[in-house]
């Protein structure tokens, strides 16, 4: 699995969403997770979560910590429950620095109950399932009460990133490793 840190801002509005993004955009081929800070702001049309587009819901934040992640296989269950392992190691890392009263609810992360850290989405393309993470760096006119990773504690998102994408990827080896050292029963 491929991964890395993008470098310059890039606004997530949910057209990242789309097969063989990290391959068009920065020549990334194959399974990867991809990381980078800017702006969040979905639209309706853009909404892949039709909970929140039959609520009516925009997704906004002014910055976010981002992560798009890509596997060529077609199986949306197997990534909802990479999706749910990628929140629950966002959180052990927090909780390995300190952070106190975080609470992971299905896809999402809270802070203290009610402060929501996280946007969160998987989804089905053509060929590939592919999830996004968006964890707010800023707080500012966000549509419900939220929390940024510096409130609790994570001062740097780069570093933060790395060590994110480290161990996805060495979760999503040691998944495939442990596939191939059985042997079936009968």
């Amino acid at each position: 699995m491929q991964k890395q840190f993008i470098d310059k801002k890039i606004s997530y509005d949910g057209s990242q969403l789309s097969s063989l993004w990290a391959y068009r955009f920065f020549q990334i081929q194959g399974d990867s997770i991809i990381a980078f800070c800017g702006p969040c702001q979905v639209e309706l049309d853009k909404m892949v979560d039709l909970e929140d587009y039959q609520k009516g819901e925009t997704i906004y934040s002014p910055a976010m910590l981002h992560f798009i992640i890509e596997h060529f296989e077609m199986d949306l269950e197997k990534t909802v429950l990479r999706q749910r392992l990628l929140m629950a190691l966002i959180k052990e890392e927090l909780e390995k620095k300190g952070a106190n009263f975080l609470s992971r609810q299905g896809d999402d992360i809270y802070y203290k109950g009610n402060l929501k850290l996280s946007v969160s989405i998987a989804t089905l393309t053509p060929v590939s399932t592919m999830i996004h993470v968006g964890l707010n760096l800023c707080t500012e006119g966000t549509p419900v009460p939220t929390v940024s990773l510096s409130e609790i504690g994570e001062l740097d998102p780069a570093d933060f990133a790395h060590r994110i994408m480290v161990h996805y990827a060495e979760e999503m080896k040691d998944i495939y490793q442990a596939r191939c050292k059985v042997r079936g029963v009968e």
